[in-house]
């Protein structure tokens, strides 16, 4: 062989590249390096679904929820959020602490850390401080 089966770009096949994130997701997971198999995981999941490869794709997405973090379909931003998740971004986005989110809401302030992790992957961010930034990009778009 010359070699020109090998020089074509990996986004030319994007299955065969989902199926190595998912297997390279799963394995980082199995080896409790949970963070950097979500984007792997996450990555594949969303493009077995582009591609309607429903097996694959539940199988990405069950691997995605054993690292914490389900799969929220085709919606993504604001929409992929559930009401009292947006009310928790929006009030810590305005500057309120956990502390204040949660005697506002009648919440431990537990509970509103645990919604604002959850939040974060959503929107596509890490830190509280790109917060206000990402809700108004998304309501923008919306």
């Amino acid at each position: 062989m010359n070699g020109q089966r090998f020089s074509r770009p990996a986004y030319g096949w994007p299955f065969d590249l989902a199926r190595i994130q998912l297997t390279y997701g799963s394995h980082l997971r199995r080896v409790k390096r949970t963070t950097d198999a979500r984007l792997h995981l996450a990555n594949a999941s969303q493009t077995f679904h582009r591609l309607r490869a429903t097996p694959w794709a539940d199988r990405a997405d069950r691997e995605l929820r054993a690292t914490g973090i389900s799969h929220a379909g085709t919606a993504t931003g604001l929409a992929s959020l559930t009401p009292q998740q947006r009310q928790i971004a929006q009030l810590a986005a305005a500057g309120y602490t956990n502390k204040q989110i949660a005697a506002r809401l009648f919440l431990s302030p537990r509970t509103v850390s645990t919604h604002l992790y959850q939040v974060f992957p959503k929107l596509g961010i890490t830190s509280r401080a790109a917060l206000r930034d990402a809700l108004a990009d998304t309501a923008d778009s919306e």
